[in-house]
């Protein structure tokens, strides 16, 4: 039995709107006549470019995932930072169809909701709206709205809204409107594994410390929070802080022990047994969940690393399903391993 709490999903619904737009992101037919999602960085054929869900839970079958907690797709997820007016009927079919999708397979999805990033107050409001249609656990929010404490300020009321209905805030690397992105060109050497393996995971590392070095937190008790790829570099990076503390201000409460005491979930996506293993020694085993980018080669990976690392029977069974069960069954009844087998 396993839950994905990290499983991109990219919407059919948004074909027919996206056909009518006249603006990145938009369907059109490129140079060779062929139908493409255009977006501002991409192009692929609308073709190969949606998912389904016949397919989606054969592969979830196939790697014994029970529930996919889906999330919209990096390269859809523009349609946030488009002006509210113009994004929000964008993200409102994405809402309503990724809770239809939950409603007609009971149990085996859940869904994170999109907000418009370009005004709060329409985000929440939105917010307000999803968290109330099946299946939708909480929203997905971009990395660079917790890069420190004082961009966190502004998304205060995404926080109240999750505090008060118990949700789950996903925050995942990502832009807010006007940031330059990617921060590496391709006419950089290596621009790929820059933007997402270095960049990435530097960035998670600074909203991990904003959520667990300050006390932002704090006003929202019943939020539940989730930080993917093992919170950037952080359980590689401790014991430098705690060494640097110690010089610096050894009158301060040591950096591990502040990560070891947060309530922030983080996922193993992409992530090997080595530092799974280093992520439980710092979290500690309650603090981890399964996520697999929602591809099957993720999947193999992510539960390769689990089973290889070096932990405990327990600790395997909470990064499994155990704690993503914790967050979110009280928002809805979860598939069991007999229904996934079906």
């Amino acid at each position: 039995m396993k839950i994905d709490m990290h499983a991109h999903w990219r919407p059919a619904a948004l074909i027919e709107a996206m056909r009518k737009r006249t603006a990145e992101p938009r369907i059109m037919k490129n140079a060779a006549g062929v139908e493409v999602i255009k977006t501002r960085n991409t192009e692929e054929p609308v073709a190969t470019a949606f998912d389904d869900v016949p397919s989606r839970l054969a592969e979830m079958d196939r790697q014994g995932i029970t529930t996919a907690v889906l999330s919209m797709l990096g390269s859809f997820s523009w349609t946030e930072r488009l002006p509210a007016q113009e994004g929000l009927p964008l993200l409102r079919i994405f809402n309503d169809s990724v809770s239809a999708l939950c409603r007609d397979n009971p149990g085996r999805f859940a869904a994170y909701a999109c907000v418009p990033q370009t005004d709060v107050a329409v985000a929440a409001i939105e917010f307000e709206r999803a968290i109330k249609l099946p299946g939708i656990i909480g929203v997905i929010m971009p990395g660079n709205a917790f890069a420190s404490r004082k961009a966190a300020e502004k998304v205060r009321p995404i926080m109240e809204v999750a505090n008060r209905h118990r949700a789950v805030v996903f925050i995942h690397n990502g832009p807010l409107p006007g940031d330059a992105w990617p921060k590496v060109g391709n006419d950089i050497d290596n621009a790929r594994r820059r933007n997402g393996t270095l960049d990435m995971q530097a960035s998670l590392s600074s909203v991990m410390v904003t959520l667990c070095l300050t006390d932002y937190l704090d006003a929202y008790p019943e939020a539940k929070v989730h930080v993917h790829n093992l919170g950037g570099n952080i359980p590689y990076e401790i014991e430098r802080m705690d060494h640097r503390c110690l010089l610096d201000t050894p009158e301060e409460e040591l950096p591990s022990k502040r990560f070891a005491r947060s309530k922030v979930f983080v996922d193993c996506n992409s992530f090997g047994a080595r530092a799974i293993e280093a992520g439980v020694r710092l979290y500690g085993p309650d603090r981890i969940i399964f996520g697999t980018d929602g591809t099957e080669f993720g999947c193999d990976w992510s539960t390769k690393a689990v089973a290889e690392a070096e932990i405990d029977g327990e600790a395997r069974e909470k990064i499994l399903h155990r704690n993503a069960s914790a967050m979110i069954s009280h928002r809805l009844a979860l598939a069991r391993g007999e229904m996934a087998a079906a």
